[in-house]
């Protein structure tokens, strides 16, 4: 079968790669056209455009990038009718998604949807263009499952979280050889995940690094993000004990004692390799006050959010600074509060499922549409 596939950021190339390896399984003649990144690519099939050319955060910067969103919108639309696939296939990147769904289910292709809008969240409104447009549903946190059934009478798949199958198969490092391949000293590591895009970065590593001078029986490692380059990081890396990884987030974090990270997927991914975290966001002045305004929520990192505890602490705009990380920091390389952290993700783990979401996810996907 044809599968087209949208996914707008890094986490969605990463699932989405993970599902067109278990389509491949479940479909010998899998064809794929897609919007996505490098590990989509990696699979097979076409790439129609790069994540890195569609990511606007924030209010105001999308707004500024109205008319190239509206360009990708029209250009999508054709390519899917020059496509004509049996299955149109929608990775989170709600924004750009539900306005495509909506023009498909009008053109009569079957609309599947993987990985959920965070609309329990905010812009609960949607679900009117989901239970309109949208065919099926596959959720991945536990709590979705019950908010579409009881809150809006919309049946949805639970198939378990993507990340736990990404973790868990990837091959175990050898640390010593990891260290020694990356020019990296035998000091614990913390590490630097400060987003995807280089709006978040350029606000984020700015205030993560000012702490460098406190800790000089550490190392700092940035993990760079896929589809930025390290001419990009260099600006920053200022200090002997400050050091760039590009591509290689994982392996960083299976040997890392703490980690700074910006909220996002990557608060959950630190979390289940068991690295205690502080989590960080800071946003434009605007895009905050506009944010605080239409999201309802108590949390913002996936980990608490689950938990719907405060299992790790949040530093959230003015809160972000070097002195509030700093406190932070020491209580996350405190060996008493640590096991703290490792209670509260065995717990996190257990919520989250089992192994095999892709594999479930794309079982479901070929059985409807085959």
């Amino acid at each position: 079968m044809k599968y087209y596939i949208i996914s707008g950021e890094a986490s969605g190339d990463l699932h989405g790669s993970n599902l067109m390896k278990a389509l491949q399984r479940e479909d010998v003649n899998a064809d794929f056209r897609f919007w996505g990144g490098d590990l989509m690519k990696a699979v097979g099939g076409t790439l129609v455009k790069h994540y890195r050319e569609l990511a606007f955060m924030g209010f105001i910067e999308v707004i500024l990038n109205l008319r190239t969103i509206a360009k990708n919108l029209s250009f999508c639309k054709q390519d899917i009718e020059a496509y004509n696939p049996e299955v149109i296939i929608y990775i989170d990147y709600p924004g750009f998604n539900l306005r495509i769904a909506k023009w498909a289910k009008q053109k009569n292709y079957k609309n599947h949807y993987y990985i959920s809008p965070q609309i329990w969240a905010w812009k609960e409104g949607r679900i009117k263009a989901i239970k309109r447009d949208v065919d099926e549903m596959y959720v991945i946190l536990p709590f979705e499952k019950q908010f579409y059934e009881e809150k809006h009478e919309f049946p949805v798949h639970f198939v378990g979280h993507p990340l736990i199958d990404a973790i868990g198969d990837r091959q175990q490092v050898d640390e010593f050889v990891f260290r020694k391949n990356n020019g990296l000293s035998e000091k614990p590591i913390i590490a630097l995940l400060p987003g995807s895009r280089k709006q978040e970065i350029k606000k984020m590593l700015s205030v993560m690094l000012s702490l460098v001078d406190d800790y000089k029986d550490y190392q700092f490692i940035i993990a760079g993000a896929p589809g930025q380059d390290y001419e990009f990081y260099k600006q920053f890396i200022k200090k002997s004990n400050v050091h760039f990884l590009n591509n290689k987030t994982y392996d960083l974090l299976s040997v890392s004692t703490a980690a700074l990270v910006t909220s996002g997927t990557a608060t959950l991914e630190t979390a289940l390799f068991k690295v205690p975290q502080v989590v960080c966001y800071k946003g434009s002045w605007v895009s905050y006050q506009i944010g605080k305004r239409v999201v309802d929520l108590d949390y913002i990192s996936l980990v608490n959010l689950i938990l719907n505890k405060e299992a790790v602490t949040e530093l959230i705009q003015d809160d972000f600074n070097t002195k509030r990380l700093k406190k932070e920091l020491d209580v996350l390389l405190n060996a008493y509060e640590r096991t703290k952290f490792f209670v509260n993700y065995y717990e996190l783990e257990k919520d989250l499922g089992g192994k095999g979401a892709s594999e479930n996810t794309a079982k479901l996907i070929y059985n409807a549409t085959a």
